[in-house]
């Protein structure tokens, strides 16, 4: 079953800007935004992991998504998380979301409390069944203490509301399984940007990418270059922004990629407790990594 690609390239995974007192800095996002959009980021992918979801109320999160598709004015495609543990509060965020217009969802695994693959089967239907737009699903093990098995996402592949899944888990060899049964019935995005050239050449679309957030023309670019046939460029041009990705994970995300914003003078605010600014030994290895890059304003 042929479905219809959300997109292709590097989406960015957005931050949530924070005033000092910790509320939400709309200006600072829309500023953001339009960085993204002028240097090439295929897709906005707002409220997600890096987008600090889980530390914003739902009001929250419906005002962040329906800013974002009011700034992105249809330039490029706006994905919305709407994942949760509570299968009836992703249902409704799913619905309002669609309500506000986005055009697909991000949807990640229950966290907490898990799930067994059946368990996933019915949250991820009962969800596709309650919208009419594309839905990505989202597999972060490492976050969530589940995992999408390559046989449920044939399974779920089949409604015709699942068309892909950002793949998080680090696992090559299930990337591979996962294309090897689903085919064109699921899109492949990369959750990780020190992979994406390894699951281009499994046939995946691109990236949901932290990297674009500081670095959104070299993201596209990874993807740009492959799928233009131009393998070698692409896979150089990864290797060499690998320092960069190393950088971004030296501490839990969002921490480090705001720390960097901040260095690079974009005054995006902390992240919201229970995370904390990073160590002074990581905020020296971010410091490098832009330095090395040129990324000082």
């Amino acid at each position: 079953m042929m479905k219809r690609t959300l997109f292709t390239g590097a989406g960015v995974a957005i931050i949530t800007p924070m005033h000092p007192d910790g509320s939400i800095h709309f200006e600072k996002l829309g500023e953001l935004i339009e960085f993204q959009i002028a240097n090439g980021t295929d897709a906005i992918i707002i409220c997600g992991t890096t987008g600090e979801s889980a530390a914003l109320t739902m009001e929250e999160d419906l005002a962040c998504i329906r800013y974002a598709k009011e700034k992105v004015a249809g330039r490029v495609p706006v994905i919305a998380g709407t994942g949760s543990n509570d299968t009836a509060v992703a249902v409704q965020m799913s619905q309002k979301a669609e309500e506000i217009g986005v055009d697909g969802l991000l949807s990640v695994t229950p966290y907490y409390n898990k799930t067994s693959q059946q368990g996933l089967l019915a949250h991820y239907t009962k969800i596709a069944d309650a919208v009419h737009i594309p839905i990505i699903l989202y597999n972060v093990p490492s976050r969530t203490g589940v995992n999408i098995a390559p046989e449920t996402c044939l399974a779920l592949s089949k409604h015709p509301n699942i068309v892909a899944i950002k793949e998080a888990s680090g696992n090559i060899s299930q990337v591979a399984k996962i294309r090897a049964l689903c085919g064109d019935a699921l899109d492949v995005y990369s959750g990780n940007d020190d992979q994406i050239v390894p699951i281009l050449s499994l046939g995946g679309k691109g990236v949901i990418s932290v990297l674009s957030n500081v670095m959104p023309q070299e993201a596209h670019d990874i993807v740009a270059l492959y799928l233009a046939g131009k393998v070698q460029e692409s896979m150089q041009l990864q290797l060499r922004l690998l320092a960069m990705c190393d950088a971004l994970f030296c501490d839990v995300n969002p921490i480090p990629v705001k720390e960097a914003m901040n260095q690079m003078g974009l005054a995006v605010g902390e992240c919201r407790l229970p995370l904390i600014g990073t160590s002074e030994q990581n905020r020296t290895r971010i410091h490098d990594a832009l330095y090395r890059f040129g990324l000082f304003k």
